[in-house]
């Protein structure tokens, strides 16, 4: 049976699944797709993070894991109860119209299939009748989409950041969005078919109310004040902030959407707030790196030049070059000096107090 708008039952029933996962994520995703009975009236879609140039073995895995079939999506097919669908490498996966659609759209958070896209398109074409389902992975990949789906109506499932591989994902969602259920890995599949069904979740995969959030920081009453200094203030409490895109160079703007915040720009690229941190540090210490090896080239030019100038008896000139020779030495070994600072400080990967020992090493 085809999934289709027009048909939106009226008994509560979900029928699109719709589910992220990134580091760690084949595992479940594996042991979800086992799970998952033959009968199940819903369909299912899933990004999972990879990266552009694998093949992705993702479909062919699951379709023998379980009952259910499972293929890469095909652009313009038809959505269909009991047909597992998996975003094929550098392409988004979109819901449009009862269809999936494949995009080379700009890339999110870095990805391309991206968790976030999915998850929109879906809450856009079906509302209420979609489930959002965030597995294993790290950062806070896929929180904004999940908050977008439960705006909508839609229900959401997080797997427990405490059982997963890596809990950032998870412990995001849960932070961001009020979650209808936090479940250990073999609880996922029964409490998607319950919520299929329009049941709430089983009695054993209970819904868990999250942790508030950390309130917001004090304003700071010395922002913007004169002191004399060149550098730029801060933004002023509720003020948008701006950022330049890691990308492509152009300007990121704030994009609230379902209350997690967002950086989009002009062309389209996407960032978390996790994502961003980590591309911006990246950035700096690219800039760094360059400005320690420009000084480094221009203090072995000057020293040339000044040793040409002693060759031919030009004392004067000789010294001069030499001076400005040690001094961008000098500054080369500042700027090293500065990194290494950073490194210890302002480039290390942002924590919250809650992720600590989740289990955050590696790249998703």
């Amino acid at each position: 049976m085809s999934v289709d708008r027009s048909a939106e039952s009226s008994d509560g029933r979900r029928d699109l699944v719709v589910i992220g996962a990134s580091a760690g994520g084949v595992e479940v995703l594996t042991r979800v797709a086992r799970d998952l009975p033959a009968d199940l009236r819903a369909a299912v879609c899933i990004v999972l993070h990879i990266s552009p140039g694998s093949p992705s073995m993702l479909a062919h895995i699951l379709g023998r894991a379980g009952t259910l079939p499972c293929r890469a999506a095909r652009d313009g097919e038809r959505l269909r109860e009991g047909l597992i669908l998996v975003a094929p490498p550098d392409h988004h996966l979109v819901i449009e119209d009862g269809h999936v659609r494949l995009t080379v759209g700009p890339r999110e958070n870095g990805h391309r299939p991206a968790i976030d896209v999915l998850f929109r398109s879906a809450a856009e074409a079906l509302d209420s009748r979609v489930i959002g389902v965030i597995l294993s992975g790290t950062r806070d990949d896929g929180s904004a989409g999940l908050a977008v789906i439960k705006a909508s109506g839609g229900a959401t499932i997080v797997q427990d950041p405490e059982e997963a591989l890596y809990g950032g994902m998870p412990t995001s969602a849960i932070a961001n969005v009020a979650v209808d259920a936090i479940v250990k890995s073999d609880l996922v599949a029964s409490t998607i078919v319950s919520m299929v069904k329009g049941e709430n979740p089983s009695p054993g995969a209970p819904s868990e109310t999250p942790d508030p959030k950390p309130p917001a920081p004090e304003p700071n009453p010395a922002r913007g004040a004169s002191s004399g200094s060149k550098l730029p203030r801060g933004p002023l409490e509720g003020e948008p902030v701006s950022a330049i895109c890691p990308e492509c160079g152009g300007v990121l703007s704030e994009r609230p959407a379902a209350g997690v915040v967002q950086w989009e720009c002009r062309v389209g690229h996407r960032y978390s707030r996790d994502t961003l941190l980590e591309a911006q540090a990246d950035s700096v210490e690219s800039a760094l790196w360059a400005a320690v090896r420009a000084l480094n080239d221009r203090a072995i030019l000057l020293g040339r030049m000044a040793e040409q100038g002693e060759k031919r008896g030009q004392m004067r000139s000789a010294r001069r070059f030499r001076r400005q020779s040690d001094a961008a030495s000098e500054q080369a070994q500042i700027v090293l000096q500065a990194f290494a600072g950073a490194a210890r400080t302002t480039l290390r990967r942002v924590v919250d107090d809650e992720e600590d020992g989740v289990g955050e090493e590696g790249a998703a």
